[in-house]
């Protein structure tokens, strides 16, 4: 028993040592519950991506061990390498963008080929992370103009929220109207919109995973009167898994040729990247400044390692079969129960390896229901995860609140940005519509100057894409 004791006593301080935790002024007990807290804020992640993703084609429990394990490694690297109490999985926005513009209604690109994207977008990233680039292309882009394009995704993704709610459908007049209110799965969706919004007023810190739940949960009980749209248990159980990632795994890896058969590659490449590396580098600093981890100099503690780890992450999830893996800002809820080390995203990535054997109980997130509205078109509602998209959204939103409003090549271009990328259903097509007007606006005001040459070469980029995808 002395031996197990001295045996504790020297793994606890060889963790101290090693995550810094005395030093950043946390506790192990600390760090733990932090952990904990990060995973639970965050756990919508897993049936939302799987989900959202199998509507390419992919199968759902493919898509589910893709983004358990991916969220893992890039976590766990997280923590080991750049000590910092950070959670990365697959994004919201990137998912969206993966399986609305690349795969469905958009370019339509197989999902091997969107996979392909993915990849190389992570490779691309794991190289910007290892040298200078970084830097230059961060100081490149306009601060107005990266809020923009958040925002714009926050707006994408709450729109995609609210048509899988069937809150919002398409109509041959208008091209968008309400929809009916009365059908039962628009009222469960309804009832997870209510709920997650007043639990977020309440500042409830699991308000998006206990929102689902609940969702659900109402869903059963009215599947048991009789109102049958609940799926309640796929019995396939954990052999779902193994099959789906049959097809998933390595599909990246037979997309290649399709990806490069077209200049589109270029925009849709460079669409990932852009949108992931700055998703990430925002998360850092916002969770850094808010675990006190900038330097005098403005740069979070191990953030080129962060950036090695998120890069990590998404080349792991596309071999695996999952979107672009990013830093979550969910992980500021763990920093509010004082994790300040790399050990809190060490307990993450564990329990989401855990979470790989809780698959048999997702189908009861999926609650697919497949209507026709009054043109015989068919409706597809996903009542128990929409209100995640519109939530998530929602909060993206808040960034527009940084942009200056003075600076109108900023707020023309901004709006562009949003616009498009809201009435066109592609992110890709907002950032580079954006991106095109940046430029031009600059130099109607006479302040070519000001516009950084790196901004030049993506607008011509952009507008050769544009003249070979509509014009050659």
């Amino acid at each position: 028993m002395e031996r197990v004791k001295k045996f504790y006593a020297s793994c606890m301080n060889r963790t101290k040592i090693f995550f810094k935790i005395e030093e950043r002024g946390s506790s192990v007990v600390k760090e733990l519950l932090a952990g904990v807290t990060i995973f639970l804020a965050m756990a919508y992640i897993l049936p939302v991506n799987s989900f959202m993703l199998a509507a390419t084609g992919l199968p759902v429990g493919g898509v589910f061990l893709a983004t358990a394990l991916s969220a893992a490694i890039a976590t766990l690297i997280m923590g080991l390498l750049a000590n910092l109490p950070v959670a990365l999985a697959p994004g919201m926005g990137l998912n969206a963008f993966f399986t609305y513009t690349l795969v469905n209604f958009g370019l339509g690109y197989s999902p091997e080929a969107a996979l392909a994207a993915v990849l190389v977008s992570g490779i691309l990233f794991l190289i910007i992370s290892l040298t200078g680039l970084r830097k230059i292309v961060i100081n490149a882009i306009p601060q107005g103009l990266k809020l923009s394009v958040g925002a714009g995704i926050g707006f994408f993704i709450a729109f995609i929220g609210l048509k899988n709610a069937g809150i919002i459908v398409g109509d041959a007049n208008t091209f968008v109207t309400l929809g009916n209110l009365a059908h039962p799965a628009v009222l469960l969706a309804l009832f997870g919109l209510l709920l997650v919004v007043v639990l977020y007023a309440l500042k409830f810190k699991f308000a998006l995973i206990t929102s689902i739940v609940a969702t659900a949960v109402v869903g059963l009980v009215l599947n048991a009167l009789g109102v049958a749209f609940m799926p309640v248990y796929d019995p396939s159980g954990m052999t779902g898994v193994w099959s789906g990632a049959r097809e998933t795994v390595g599909a990246a890896f037979g997309g290649f040729s399709e990806l490069f058969s077209s200049w589109n590659a270029i925009v849709v490449i460079f669409s990932l990247l852009f949108v992931d590396f700055f998703d990430t580098a925002g998360t850092l600093m916002a969770v850094g400044n808010q675990a006190g981890l900038i330097n005098d100099e403005g740069i979070i503690e191990g953030g080129d390692n962060a950036l090695i780890a998120d890069s990590i992450g998404t080349i792991a999830g596309a071999m695996l079969g999952t979107s672009n893996v990013t830093s979550y800002i969910e992980s500021s809820t763990g920093i509010e129960q004082g994790g300040r080390t790399g050990l809190t995203s060490v307990v993450v990535a564990v329990l989401f390896i855990l979470s790989i054997f809780l698959y048999p109980i997702l189908s009861i997130f999926n609650g697919v229901v497949v209507d026709t509205n009054a043109f015989g078109d068919a409706i597809v509602y996903s009542p128990v995860t929409a209100m995640a998209l519109i939530m998530v959204g929602t909060l993206m939103f808040s960034q527009l609140k940084d942009i200056d409003w003075d600076d109108k090549a900023i707020v023309i271009t901004g709006f562009f940005t949003v616009i498009i990328m809201i009435l066109s259903y592609s992110i890709a097509t907002g950032i580079a519509v954006g991106f095109i007007f940046f430029p031009i606006v600059k130099v109607a005001q006479k302040k070519a100057k000001e516009v950084n040459p790196v901004m030049y070469v993506l607008a011509i980029l952009f507008i050769f894409y544009f003249v070979v995808k509509f014009i050659a």
